[in-house]
């Protein structure tokens, strides 16, 4: 698949809103953290991830050109704040009690775990599998890991492994 080239006045939108999230941060915490490195080459459903090692976020430039204002204001402070918390406090659950406190008090954003954008575009090919409560959709990389016998997947609500078919 390939991917539009974003245009540079949402990349210079996206830049302003890291370095002043960073500089927030910077100030409230009596730090001086380095700018992460900035990629534009998340793929799927996924908005960013933040990769702690490099000190990198990725991000998804077909969800952020579809939604840019919301993207810049959540996703972006959202990815910082797990770098900036892996900075502060070392490893801990992605999600957890440092990470919220480092969304909300320090960076003052709401701390949401997930986006809730449109994904028709970057949505893939799916797979139907089954448990006992729900029919579930597996990506194209994960039906062949379990065609291969590489992996089983469990349903989070009931826990019974997913098997392939309607």
């Amino acid at each position: 698949m390939k991917t539009s080239r974003l245009p540079i006045a949402i990349q210079q939108a996206v830049m302003r809103s890291l370095r002043d999230k960073l500089a927030l941060a910077n100030q409230k915490l009596d730090r001086h953290y380095p700018e992460p490195k900035l990629v534009y080459q998340q793929r799927g459903t996924t908005a960013g991830t933040a990769w702690l090692d490099r000190y990198e976020i990725r991000l998804n430039p077909v969800l952020l050109q579809e939604n840019q204002q919301a993207f810049i204001d959540e996703v972006v402070p959202h990815e910082l704040a797990h770098l900036l918390t892996w900075k502060y406090f070392g490893r801990v659950a992605p999600h957890g009690k440092e990470w919220k406190w480092m969304m909300e008090n320090v960076l003052g954003v709401p701390a949401r775990r997930t986006h809730q954008f449109e994904l028709e575009s970057v949505r893939r090919n799916t797979f139907p599998y089954r448990c006992k409560c729900q029919q579930h959709q597996l990506t194209v990389r994960r039906h062949n890991r379990v065609m291969r016998g590489e992996a089983t997947y469990r349903c989070v609500h009931c826990g019974e492994e997913l098997v392939a078919g309607t």
